[in-house]
């Protein structure tokens, strides 16, 4: 019998000028961009959340501290591909990925198969198993007034 368990997933950063904006493992052209202890890429960190939860394996946190200097602006692919080995080391694979990017500016509608790609490649998923989907919050909170950006995902992972 297949055993199926469901993560979820959240993660927010100051946005900040003069900062490189990673988003989904790729770059997008913006003249803010997140700011935090590694490249803060608030996707892939909701998603490593998402994951780890499905697998009562704790949060991103817990597994690469932001005050471990070895963290320090390390590229959140890389955590990624650990979670994956963490709950693959586990005995699950990913059923899928459903998340959302709360974001005023910019628009990332474009760049969504990109980041699909990047991430199915370093999960080592098939691209229809992720799904990205964007929102603003109408100019309302932190979001709304471009101080910072939001995320939100769901796995499902099975034995």
């Amino acid at each position: 019998m297949q055993k199926f368990r469901i993560g979820q997933g959240y993660d927010v950063h100051r946005l900040a000028e003069g900062h490189p904006f990673w988003l989904g493992g790729i770059q997008i052209p913006h003249h803010k961009g997140a700011y935090g202890h590694s490249d803060a890429d608030v996707l892939i960190h909701t998603i490593c959340d998402a994951l780890l939860g499905a697998a009562n394996m704790r949060d991103i946190g817990f597994h690469f501290s932001d005050k471990d200097p070895a963290y320090k602006g390390i590229d959140s692919k890389i955590l990624l591909k650990r979670v994956v080995e963490l709950i693959r080391a586990q005995g699950y694979e990913i059923g899928n990925i459903d998340s959302v990017v709360c974001l005023q500016a910019p628009k990332i509608g474009t760049h969504i198969p990109q980041m699909q790609a990047c991430l199915a490649e370093v999960m080592q998923i098939p691209l229809e198993d992720i799904s990205i989907k964007a929102t603003t919050t109408e100019q309302l909170g932190f979001v709304g007034t471009e101080e910072g950006v939001a995320a939100h995902a769901t796995a499902l992972i099975y034995k």
